[in-house]
């Protein structure tokens, strides 16, 4: 029996996809979407992701219109949409363009009430002024389609930290303008907890990502993140405390749940959803943490 007052969870893109990774030419889920979308909702989640590609594809194939229809008669609450970059450089635009609009008309017709956006791989920097005009021109574009834009921080990416996207949102000082809060990156980014509290403001908080992880980071930044994350509290971080931090600004979900792993995407996705269902909602201790459905 599903319990009505456990926490939304929702099963963010990679966590849904299969046999497919970040990067990977294309990124497109060997899983058809109906078969996606019905074990997703037969393992208890409220809502999930897509990916730039699967939503391409999904458009190309059946449509959006139908997408939502699909989405609707399963009885998700929650869409995500994800990934843009490149946003910030003009002389790009060729390429990120044709990108963030199929991103916005997905958030329009699905209900997405954020598009997920990202900046490039390498070493975190010092001075992010020069991405505050090209956050405001998304958010305003954004708003237009009823949506927002949600920067998410990575250790291995241009915006490194959660404290400092925090600062940048404050530069930005959009409403439709916010962060998702990926635990992984937050603490392979190494900030602590307390730093965490003492730098986020509720309002700022559009998404949170769960996770878990070993204590050894292996291979580059990169490659730990795609292929060794474990299940929450299978790893050494401390999901329950992040949970309680993050309750601790404002931030009540709905909780995204994003597992990458070589070991995750061998798996049945069924079999894979129920057991980052399960193990998510574990870590949430003062909830009485009824199974859902088999």
């Amino acid at each position: 029996m599903t319990n009505p007052h456990a926490p939304e969870l929702v099963a963010s893109c990679w966590t849904s996809a299969g046999a497919v990774a970040p990067l990977q030419v294309p990124e497109t889920s060997p899983v058809s979407i109906s078969d996606r979308i019905e074990a997703i909702a037969s393992t208890g989640w409220s809502g999930f992701g897509l990916a730039h590609d699967d939503l391409a594809a999904a458009r190309s194939t059946l449509g959006f219109p139908a997408l939502r229809s699909l989405i609707d008669d399963a009885g998700l609450r929650h869409v995500e949409v994800e990934l843009l970059s490149d946003w910030w450089d003009k002389s790009l635009s060729h390429r990120w363009r044709p990108q963030f609009d199929l991103l916005l008309e997905a958030a329009e017709t699905l209900g997405a009430k954020f598009i997920k956006v990202g900046t490039t791989i390498g070493e975190p920097l010092d001075d992010l002024d020069f991405l505050v005009d090209p956050l405001r021109r998304l958010s305003a574009e954004a708003a237009l389609r009823g949506t927002r834009i949600a920067l998410e921080p990575m250790p291995f990416s241009m915006v490194g930290s959660v404290p400092a996207a925090a600062d940048l949102m404050r530069n930005v000082d959009m409403p439709g303008c916010g962060l998702v809060v990926d635990y992984w990156h937050v603490f392979r980014a190494g900030t602590s907890l307390d730093e965490l509290s003492g730098s986020l403001e509720a309002h700022q908080i559009f998404g949170v990502e769960l996770n878990d992880a070993d204590a050894d980071i292996r291979g580059s930044l990169f490659e730990d993140t795609r292929d060794n994350r474990r299940l929450c509290g299978q790893g050494d971080q401390d999901v329950e405390g992040f949970i309680q931090t993050l309750k601790s600004i404002g931030f009540n979900g709905p909780w995204g749940v994003e597992i990458l792993s070589e070991e995750h995407r061998a798996l049945p996705v069924r079999e894979a959803l129920r057991a980052a269902h399960e193990t998510a909602l574990a870590c949430f201790p003062e909830e009485p943490a009824l199974r859902s459905e088999k």
